[in-house]
């Protein structure tokens, strides 16, 4: 056997743990969830083959599903705008030359390494209606109606969006600080001969120029907010009354605390195909307002 044919064996043999993984816990998952879809099972008895009976039910009338797509909307609503906005604030001020720069960068993207369960329990604290560090501020500044974050519907998923935006926003800020970063300097130079201020820099030159980071950001933020689960399980466990209950929520509890599996692959699908139009529709239409070099 040939040198070059030993390294190429030693590379596969190398690669192939990695392979078999995949095959077994994700392309095999994968299939085996789509099959499932079209059965019910509960993990005990033979599986009952349903047809599309799971889907129809699903759409038709399962009024909690309806309610946990409308949570996971409004979540997805209130995070990616907050999360990009604020991302795209704080690295406009960070990628300057500002006293203590590099102690805020650390400090804004420390909560994204941070484990969303170890974030959520520092933040049920921070929650508590009775004695959280959030109502003892809103008391210190004059507000006598103080909410009950986690208790009341009203603001049970507020709660949970501000504790996704503190988490998140850090990587968002990362990556806008990235794109420019990478903007050259001769076009801001430029600008400044053709006599343009700061804003009309910024409109015309930062924006157009960031918009390939800037739809980067909010394809990930979308796919990752319609994947909420571990804020609404650790903060609210889904309540009050499923006011925080998601679909990924919902499919944690058909599947494994009331064995609906086949419905929970059901479920999931739906999830990946809203994941899949919604990225799809922003894929076809950036070609409207993302400008590459």
């Amino acid at each position: 056997m040939t040198l070059r044919r030993k390294e190429t064996l030693a590379a596969w043999l190398f690669l192939l743990p990695g392979f078999v993984g995949f095959a077994i816990f994700v392309f095999g998952a994968v299939v085996f969830s789509s099959v499932l879809s079209f059965f019910e099972w509960d993990m005990l008895t033979k599986p009952t083959f349903v047809g599309l009976r799971n889907f129809t039910k699903l759409f038709l009338a399962d009024k909690t599903f309806h309610l946990v797509f409308r949570n996971t909307l409004w979540f997805v609503l209130g995070t990616v705008p907050t999360r990009v906005l604020l991302g795209l604030i704080f690295a406009l001020i960070l990628v300057r030359n500002v006293p203590g720069r590099t102690f805020f960068r650390a400090a804004i993207f420390l909560p994204v390494i941070i484990p969303t369960v170890a974030a959520a329990m520092v933040w049920r604290w921070i929650f508590n209606a009775d004695f959280g560090l959030l109502n003892d501020f809103l008391y210190q500044i004059g507000v006598s109606n103080l909410p009950r974050w986690l208790s009341d519907p009203k603001w049970a998923l507020v709660a949970i969006v501000i504790l996704s935006v503190w988490k998140d926003v850090g990587f968002s800020t990362v990556m806008f600080m990235a794109g420019l970063q990478s903007i050259p300097t001769t076009v801001y130079e430029a600008a400044k001969l053709d006599g343009a201020n700061a804003w009309k820099t910024f409109v015309h030159i930062t924006l157009p120029l960031l918009s390939p980071t800037t739809f980067f950001v909010i394809v990930i933020n979308v796919i990752s907010s319609f994947q909420v689960f571990d804020q609404a399980y650790v903060l609210t466990g889904g309540g009050p009354g499923n006011a925080t209950n998601t679909i990924v929520y919902y499919i944690y509890n058909n599947a494994f605390q009331w064995f609906r599996m086949g419905y929970a692959a059901a479920i999931a699908w739906v999830l990946f195909g809203i994941i899949f139009i919604a990225t799809f529709v922003q894929f076809k239409y950036q070609r409207k307002w993302v400008y590459y070099e």
